[in-house]
């Protein structure tokens, strides 16, 4: 129950992500109607339909993204025209004919047969727009989707999407409604109906136009708000109850944790399979044993991450740099949505990102699972004899993962390697975080991950101790006081 409860309040927190933004104008286009004869019905259409195409997506092959795909086309389609009639009043009237008609068999002769006939209008308006919903991949999302990958097919995956999709019906059904309010206003005190309604059907011509164009998926996921995924994260770690022992759980945040970077990194475990991909690109298919006596990188990375496309120009540039000194990099993309499954997506992606070294798709989790990871992005560095000598995850410590990497390489018997460090220029998405004019920090209670500790002692790992605050804090710095 607490499990649905967190992904509830996740959908309603969508409201405040830029990926609800080419929802916004379907949505809105209803607010002049009456509530539970429009926006209800279009709501619950949306909702159901999101549920439905995702759990699916998450868990089907290649048939369901090409059905979802095929939905998208015919839901643009059916809004483009939906966006004419709020633009000319005759093409309303003829387009409604038909549903005007299928209202009155519907409620067999009632009196408000026009009633009956919008909300119908309207249950179709939300499964077009359930079908072109994309939201940003936060971290609760993200924690639904990739546990439906792994589980599979299952009544509480689908049960968990649909809260997460009436949590995001919720919050727009409250804006829906205070929006309608607005809208009368602005009729009566300035009679600008006419007006307001062709400017509804102009945004929904552009929404269209951007879906189609990609950037709902492109753009607007890469503009998430970082507040937005704080939020989520913070939900997720006060109330989410604890996975069991080996479940992945995904989370696509930026703090990084780093392991096994010091002089003699320890053996984490042996290199696991990597069977299971769907396809490969820039390579055949790798395997452990055909890579050893390389030095080998494993990055799982997302082409929707935000995180993972930061980090790509060190992955790129240290593949450039050694990899005639024996390192190998080797990306496996886990999808987070069903448009990254799509091989000609992630293809190319690639090429936009100017990707080189081998990329295997993980759309069944397959690779994931060996590895038993739990992040986007995660960096494995794995030495010449099939052995993970040490793990990273998220962004960041990219002066200590290029020295991880070295060690490996010289113990492997590469010799003359080029200096350490690289001039990395980025631009676009991939460009680093504007870390000079970011506030707080994230702040983490946990040994593993907490930074800026200013209590005495120390922090004493897995014990009970007693902590004094000091008599001030920097910016940033927090304490414990007491036992």
């Amino acid at each position: 129950m607490i499990l649905f409860l967190l992904v509830f309040l996740g959908g309603v927190l969508t409201i405040l992500s830029p990926c609800i933004l080419p929802v916004l104008p379907f949505v809105f286009a209803r607010a002049e109607q009456p509530f539970l004869r429009s926006g209800l019905p279009m709501l619950v259409g949306m909702a159901a339909t999101f549920a439905g195409i995702a759990s699916l997506a998450a868990v089907g092959g290649a048939w369901a993204v090409h059905i979802n795909q095929y939905g998208r086309v015919l839901a643009l389609i059916m809004l483009a025209a939906f966006a004419l009639t709020l633009l000319s009043k005759r093409l309303a009237d003829i387009v409604a004919k038909p549903f005007v008609s299928l209202g009155n068999r519907l409620v067999q002769g009632a009196s408000d047969n026009q009633g009956g006939s919008g909300a119908v209008r309207a249950f179709l308006l939300g499964i077009a727009t359930g079908l072109l919903w994309a939201p940003c991949a936060g971290p609760i999302l993200g924690l639904v989707l990739t546990g439906a990958a792994i589980s599979g097919p299952n009544t509480h995956t689908s049960l968990l999407l649909f809260a997460y999709a009436a949590g995001a019906a919720t919050s727009l059904g409250a804006a829906l409604l205070i929006g309608g309010r607005v809208f009368t206003l602005m009729k009566k005190s300035l009679g600008a109906g006419e007006w307001i309604r062709r400017g509804l059907g102009v945004a929904i011509l552009f929404a269209v136009v951007a879906i189609a164009a990609g950037w709902d998926t492109d753009v607007l996921t890469r503009l998430s708000l970082n507040s937005t995924n704080r939020l989520e994260q913070s939900l997720i770690e006060r109330i989410k109850p604890a996975p069991a022992d080996g479940t992945p759980v995904a989370m696509s945040g930026g703090n990084a944790m780093m392991s096994s970077a010091g002089a003699h990194p320890s053996v984490e475990g042996q290199f696991p399979s990597l069977a299971g991909a769907t396809a490969w690109i820039n390579s055949a298919p790798l395997t452990p044993e055909a890579l050893r006596g390389k030095v080998v990188l494993v990055d799982f990375w997302t082409y929707s991450c935000i995180n993972c496309l930061r980090s790509l120009p060190y992955v790129k540039a240290w593949s450039e740099k050694y990899k005639d000194y024996g390192l190998v990099v080797l990306g496996v993309h886990a999808p987070e949505f069903a448009f990254e499954k799509d091989l000609k997506n992630v293809q190319r992606a690639a090429q936009e990102m100017k990707i080189g070294y081998a990329v295997a798709l993980d759309n069944n989790f397959s690779i994931w699972q060996s590895f038993n990871n739990q992040y986007w992005p995660a960096h494995y560095f794995i030495d010449a004899q099939g052995r993970i000598r040490g793990h990273h995850f998220g962004e960041g410590n990219y002066d200590e993962s290029e020295m991880l990497i070295r060690q490996l390489l010289v113990d492997a018997g590469a010799k003359n390697l080029p200096a350490p460090g690289a001039s990395i220029t980025a631009g676009g998405v991939q460009a680093a975080a504007d870390s000079e004019h970011m506030q707080s920090p994230e702040t983490y209670l946990g040994y593993e991950r907490a930074d800026n500790f200013a209590a005495a002692p120390e922090l004493q790992p897995n014990r009970v101790a007693e902590y004094r605050l000091p008599k001030s804090l920097a910016l940033n710095q927090w304490g414990l006081d007491g036992k």
